[in-house]
């Protein structure tokens, strides 16, 4: 099991000397990140229980460290957490549906070429 508390250390600690190395680079990545926060159409705890679900999907430990402490921070239940990760699975599965129509068309096109 990971030290998910280390996990975030280390990883702000590595971000810090980046943005010594490439400033801009990280003060774009700063302003994408709050960029939706202004909007004002989604509440934030609705916008870190999204963000765990994409960083199941795209299998980042880094993100789920940030946006579960973020999450814990805004209240969200262990039901609303379950739920936006219940969505993550689906479309993990749903993803791996339809691509396994890519292989079916791969397949057939393969067989008669």
């Amino acid at each position: 099991m990971l030290d998910w508390k280390k996990k975030l250390l280390d990883i702000n600690l590595r971000l810090k000397e980046m943005s010594t190395r490439t400033p801009d680079t990280i003060k774009g990545a700063t302003l994408l990140a709050g960029a939706g926060a202004k909007t004002g159409h989604l509440e934030a705890k609705m916008r870190e229980l999204i963000a765990l679900a994409v960083a199941v999907t795209t299998r980042c430990d880094g993100c789920i460290a940030a946006h579960s402490a973020e999450a814990v921070k805004l209240g969200a239940t262990d039901d609303e957490i379950a739920e936006a990760l219940g969505v993550a699975i689906n479309l993990n599965a749903g993803a791996a549906l339809v691509y396994s129509t890519h292989v079916l068309d791969a397949v057939d096109s393969l067989r008669h070429a």
